[in-house]
């Protein structure tokens, strides 16, 4: 009987929501509390570092980095399920 408790294939995460994390890299001092909470992994700090939002990437937008930023560094966009890229490219 296989439990699957360490199953090495990598699951596809869905997204609870539509949308995106974007944030203000000025207010961010790089403590990692976004990243160290993030139940997929996602580096979230190297985004805000990097001025990039996060979109199209394995995050399932749960919001616990939004929830735990002690600094309001993050926010959800809401969008209406498409990505950034798609609706810039039409």
């Amino acid at each position: 009987m296989k439990l699957g408790l360490f199953n090495s294939k990598k699951k596809k995460h869905i997204s609870e929501t539509p949308g995106y994390i974007d944030s203000d890299p000025a207010k961010c001092v790089q403590c990692g509390i976004c990243s160290y909470n993030c139940p997929i992994g996602i580096d979230v700090r190297a985004h805000v570092w990097d001025r990039e939002p996060m979109i199209n990437t394995q995050c399932i937008t749960c919001g616990k980095c939004i929830t735990l930023c002690p600094r309001g560094v993050l926010q959800f966009v809401a969008t209406d399920g498409l990505s950034k890229d798609t609706l810039w490219n039409t």
